[in-house]
C-alpha cells in the first residue's frame, strides 16, 4: 500500500517546529498584529470618547446653521436647498412632515451610529421646524467608501514590515546553515574544511559559536591524529620483538615436556602478530586516501580458496558452502582486501555458528548495481540493541561473542572499512537463527 502523504497543515507544523527562522518571523508578525490592533482600538476609543464632549457645542451650532439654511425661504423646508447641501457636503438629509417627504439617499437608514450613537445624539442631529417638519442629518457613507481607508495603509505597512523582518532574520541567521554543515562534516570525521571565515567575524553569538565549533574540531582532529600515530608506532615497534620471540620459541627443543608450552606460546604470538596486522590495516583503510589495487577478480573462486585455507585452523570449515551463480563475471576489486574480508566473515561465522546443525553459508550474487556478498551462520545470533555496534573497533557483545570465543573485535570493523574503501555498504542483521552479514561492492 502506498504511504499517505502528510497534509499541508502537518507539513507546515513540521517546518515551523524545525525552523527557528520561521518561528521568529511568526513571533514578529503576531507582535506587529497585536500592536496594530491595540493602537487602532485605543486610538478609536480615545477619539470617540474624547471628541464627543469637545465637539458637542460645535456640532450643535453647525447643525443649527444647516437647518437654518434649509428653512431660509420660510418655515417649510426647501428641498432644493437640502439637495444643494448634500452636493456640497458628504451628508444625507431626510425631511418628514405634513407637506414634504423627501430623502437625499432613500436607501440610507438612520445615521446615528455613524455619528457615534448614544441617547443624546438624536437631539443633536434632528431639528424640528415651526410647521411640524422634521429634518434629520447624517453622514454619507458612500463618500467615505470611495476614498482609501486608513486600515488598508496600515495592513500594507504591516505586510511590508513583516517582509523586511523576514529578510533581516534570514540574513541574520544565515551563518547557521554553514555552522550546521561544518558540524556534520566534523561528525563524519572530515576535518579538512572548517566553518567558513565569514561566519567567524561576526560580533554576535553565532560568530562565537562558529569559532568554538572550529576550535573543537581542531582539538578532536589533533587528538585522533595523536591516537592514530601512537597506535601505528606501537604496532610497528611490536613487530620486531614478536618476530624475535617467535624465532626463539621455534628454536626450543620439541620434547614432550616442552612441546605443549611451545605450541601455546606460538599460538599466542601468532594471535599477537595477526592483531598487529589488523591494526595496521585498519589504520590504512580509515585514511582519507586509501590506495586500492583493483583488478578483475573471480570472487567465487576467491571465496572457495578462503574456505579451503580455513580448514587448517577450523575443522568446521569443510562444511561451509559457497553459493554463486554459474558464469558470474569477474569484478574489479582489490583481491587482497576482499580475501581478508571473506576470511574475517567466514572465520566469524565459524567461531559463533560452526557447531550449529546447519553450517555457515557464503552467498554471492551479481546485479547491475554491483556484487553482493552474504555470510550467514546459524548460531545464537546477537541481541537487536547490539547490532549497530558490532562493526565498531574492539566491540564484543556480552553474549556468546566474547574474547573466550576468539577475536578482539576487529574482524567486522575491518570488513566495514574494506567495504567503504571500495565505495560499498556493510549491513548486519539477525537471520533467526544466526547472524547474516551483507557486503555490497559497486560494479
Amino acid at each position: 500500500m502506498s504511504q499517505r502523504k502528510p497534509s499541508a497543515w502537518r507539513r507546515a507544523r513540521h517546518r515551523v517546529a524545525h525552523s527557528i527562522k520561521l518561528r521568529m518571523v511568526l513571533v514578529f508578525l503576531a507582535l506587529a498584529l497585536a500592536l496594530t490592533f491595540v493602537f487602532i482600538t485605543g486610538a478609536q476609543k480615545a477619539f470617540t470618547m474624547g471628541w464627543r464632549e469637545a465637539a458637542r457645542p460645535i456640532l450643535m451650532d453647525y447643525v443649527d446653521r444647516l437647518a437654518t439654511e434649509v428653512t431660509a425661504s420660510g418655515p417649510t423646508p426647501s428641498v432644493e436647498r437640502a439637495r444643494a447641501i448634500t452636493e456640497r457636503l458628504p451628508l444625507t438629509v431626510r425631511i418628514e412632515g405634513p407637506l414634504i417627504h423627501w430623502a437625499s439617499h432613500p436607501d440610507a437608514g438612520p445615521s446615528n451610529k455613524e455619528w457615534g450613537g448614544g441617547k443624546d445624539w438624536p437631539s443633536l442631529l434632528h431639528r424640528q421646524t415651526a410647521d411640524g417638519h422634521r429634518i434629520e442629518f447624517g453622514i454619507n457613507g458612500e463618500a467615505f467608501e470611495r476614498k482609501p481607508r486608513l486600515i488598508g495603509y496600515a495592513l500594507g505597512a504591516l505586510l511590508a514590515l513583516t517582509l523586511l523582518a523576514w529578510l533581516y532574520v534570514r540574513r541574520l541567521l544565515k551563518p547557521l546553515d554553514a555552522i550546521g554543515e561544518g558540524a556534520r562534516r566534523f561528525g563524519r570525521g572530515d576535518f579538512s574544511q572548517p566553518i567558513p571565515e565569514r561566519c567567524l567575524h561576526g560580533p554576535d553569538e553565532l560568530g562565537e559559536l562558529a569559532l568554538t565549533i572550529n576550535t573543537m574540531g581542531q582539538d578532536i582532529h589533533q587528538m585522533l591524529e595523536a591516537k592514530r600515530a601512537l597506535l601505528l608506532a606501537i604496532s610497528h615497534e611490536l613487530r620486531s620483538p614478536i618476530t624475535r620471540a617467535r624465532l626463539n620459541t621455534e628454536l626450543l627443543p620439541e620434547t614432550d615436556a616442552i612441546r605443549p608450552q611451545r605450541e601455546a606460546l606460538l599460538r599466542d604470538l601468532q594471535s599477537m602478530s595477526a592483531l598487529i596486522s589488523d591494526l595496521l590495516e585498519s589504520e590504512r583503510l580509515s585514511g582519507k586516501h586509501v590506495a586500492l589495487q583493483r583488478a578483475p577478480t573471480d570472487v567465487a573462486a576467491l571465496a572457495r580458496e578462503v574456505v579451503g585455507e580455513l580448514q587448517v585452523s577450523h575443522a568446521g570449515a569443510a562444511r561451509v558452502t559457497v553459493s554463486a551463480p554459474v558464469g558470474m563475471r569477474p569484478v574489479s576489486v582489490d583481491a587482497s582486501r576482499v580475501r581478508l574480508l571473506l576470511r574475517n566473515l567466514v572465520d566469524n561465522a565459524l567461531r559463533h555458528g560452526g557447531e550449529a546443525a546447519v553450517a555457515p553459508v557464503v552467498t554471492l550474487s551479481a546485479g547491475d548495481d554491483g556484487l553482493s556478498i552474504e555470510v550467514r551462520d546459524h548460531g545464537p545470533g546477537v541481541p537487536e540493541e547490539q547490532l549497530s555496534q558490532l562493526a565498531q573497533a574492539f566491540y564484543r557483545p556480552d553474549s556468546a561473542r566474547t574474547r573466550s570465543a576468539g577475536g578482539v573485535g576487529l574482524g567486522l570493523y575491518l570488513c566495514r572499512l574494506m567495504a567503504q574503501a571500495h565505495g560499498g555498504t556493510f549491513a548486519v542483521r539477525n537471520a533467526q537463527p544466526g547472524l547474516a552479514v551483507t557486503v555490497t561492492l559497486p560494479a
